[in-house]
């Protein structure tokens, strides 16, 4: 028990203080992962929009495409992508291996999909008669796509936060692509795994502390999204 209460007391004290340890790992953790949804989502938003409000050929082909892509393993993409960005791959002149860009484009191509997937479900939710009343009202094409994001708007939203959520918390890319460089690629994850390994678990605490606050901000946000789009 003493163990267990003076682990969390050391790590709370990293808090406090502001360890430049921990802020630097936080830091790493946030910027790789809102560059990664951020990018994710200026893809995906448009790819699941479209193919839920547009008549595409193939369309529920494309749909189930979407479902098993959110099923892939976090090790199958990071070894994909390592066999691209190697030194022996072919763009291993562009020096991307163990950099922040390598593991942006790992959780870029890992929550493309949820995107997209999610955002096909909220697009197909909502109700036909906004699309016909501004029909009915003499709105084209385009106008016509916007009154239906606009009514998906929450959904949406809650699909990107989503992603964000998938990619704070995964380990598997973050380790085969950034390779754990302290003050470099090194995430909250990667580093409680590291501390973990080496018996030293203040560290490894504080940083699941800083996490949970993270995953609790998160679901705090998406539940207010949920009540938003209930209304």
């Amino acid at each position: 028990m003493s163990f267990f209460v003076d682990s969390f007391t050391s790590a709370f004290r990293l808090i406090w203080t502001l360890d430049p340890e921990l802020l630097t790992i936080v830091r790493v953790s946030l910027s790789v992962s809102c560059t990664a949804t951020v990018c994710a989502a200026l893809v995906g938003v448009p790819t699941g929009f479209i193919v839920a409000y547009g008549r595409l050929p193939g369309k529920r082909a494309i749909i189930t495409l979407l479902n098993t892509l959110l099923a892939l393993p976090t090790v199958v993409i990071g070894l994909l992508v390592y066999t691209f960005i190697s030194r022996r791959g072919i763009f291993g002149h562009l020096d991307l291996l163990y950099t922040q860009k390598a593991m942006i484009i790992g959780q870029f191509i890992l929550i493309v999909p949820l995107i997209a997937a999610l955002t096909v479900a909220a697009v197909s939710r909502v109700d036909e008669r906004y699309r016909n009343t501004a029909k009915t009202l003499g709105a084209n094409a385009w106008q016509t796509a916007l009154v239906v994001l606009r009514e998906g708007r929450f959904g949406i939203a809650a699909a990107v936060i989503s992603a964000f959520g998938r990619v704070i918390s995964e380990i598997g890319i973050a380790m085969m692509l950034g390779g754990n460089i302290k003050g470099f690629t090194r995430t909250m994850t990667t580093a409680m795994a590291l501390e973990y390994d080496k018996g030293a678990f203040t560290l490894a605490v504080a940083l699941g502390m800083v996490l949970m606050v993270l995953s609790l901000g998160m679901n705090i946000v998406f539940n207010l999204i949920q009540g938003k789009a209930l209304r």
